[in-house]
Order: structure tokens, then C-alpha cells, then sequence
């Protein structure tokens, strides 16, 4: 594997929601206030997600206080702690920007219709089995020239079947009436 696939590799976390856009979602933050540590929760819309792998991120957007607020998160940053899906919301766009022209109702999605509220979590990271590759300098220092023993070289058998098939004397019939 790459180097600094590898590092991204290690940095992934294991297990993420399923988010999709129009979701209304709650992102609850790690926030640091001097030596103080707190977790904050945002509430909002899903209004676009972008990027892959370690740079995923989604974009949520919530009313406060009148004004409208969009948070970018990315997904698989420390600083989040957890994600909460609220509410599966029907959308047929990929960015929701239209959304920041609205106001009060017409400013939220539609529910999707028998949509179960059940937090689907993604396997993102699979177990990788890496084999440590050996520098050659400690392959030659581990087996020595004069230490190693002799081994036989045999090549390989290679069993050839051939099918035959068994052919039956064919006997000839003469012609002996065209015989002129």
C-alpha cells in the first residue's frame, strides 16, 4: 500500500452513519473553552455532501434565531463524536442550496415516506493484513552463504492427461457392382 494511503488508512474511523442529502441530523461537537472540554450539538439539514475517503465532508444548515447558519463537518475528524439521523428527508438534488432562499416550513424537506429512523453505520475501514517487508540487507544477514543449507531445486511434475480414444478398424466395403 501507498505511504500515505497507509497514514489516511489509520486515520478513517471504522464505523459511519449513513447520510444523505436532505437528512436532518444531529452532530453532536467536541468543543475546547480554555483547559474545559464540552460536547455541543448541532441540529439542522444536510444540504450537500461533498469529497471521499478522508476529506468527506457534509455541509448542515439550521435557523437560529432567525438567521440561518451552515456548518461544515468533516466526517471522519475527531472533534465529532457522534452523528444522529433525526429525520430521512426526500430530495432529489444533490446540493440543497436552494433551501437558503427560504423561510420557516418551505425551508425544510419532505419526509420520506416509511422511512425506518434506524442509524445505519457503514463499514469504512476493512482490516488490512499487511505483510512487513523485510529489508534485503536483513535477508542476507539472516541466512549467511556459508550457513545456509543445500536445498534440491526439483521442478515441478506436471501431470499431462490425455484423453484417447480407442479406434475401431473401419472396414472398407467395395463397390462391387459399379466395377466395369
Amino acid at each position: 500500500m501507498d505511504i500515505i494511503k497507509s497514514i489516511e488508512h489509520e486515520q478513517l474511523k471504522s464505523k459511519v452513519p449513513m447520510l444523505n442529502v436532505g437528512d436532518t441530523v444531529k452532530v453532536h461537537v467536541r468543543v475546547k473553552e480554555g483547559n474545559r472540554e464540552r460536547i455541543q450539538v448541532f441540529e439542522g439539514i444536510i444540504i450537500k455532501k461533498q469529497g471521499g475517503g478522508l476529506n468527506e465532508t457534509f455541509t448542515v444548515r439550521r435557523i437560529s434565531y432567525g438567521v440561518g447558519v451552515e456548518k461544515t463537518f468533516l466526517l471522519h475528524s475527531p472533534t465529532i463524536e457522534k452523528i444522529e439521523v433525526v429525520r430521512v428527508g426526500k430530495a432529489r438534488r444533490a446540493k440543497l442550496f436552494y433551501l437558503r432562499d427560504r423561510v420557516g416550513k418551505a425551508a425544510k424537506t419532505k419526509e420520506k415516506v416509511g422511512a425506518r429512523l434506524e442509524t445505519k453505520m457503514v463499514n469504512v475501514k476493512e482490516d488490512v493484513l499487511e505483510v512487513p517487508e523485510t529489508p534485503a540487507e536483513e535477508v542476507e544477514e539472516a541466512v549467511a552463504p556459508e550457513e545456509a543449507p543445500a536445498v534440491e531445486t526439483a521442478e515441478p511434475v506436471v501431470e499431462e492427461t490425455v484423453d484417447t480414444v480407442k479406434e475401431e478398424p473401419v472396414e472398407e466395403v467395395k463397390d462391387t457392382e459399379n466395377k466395369e
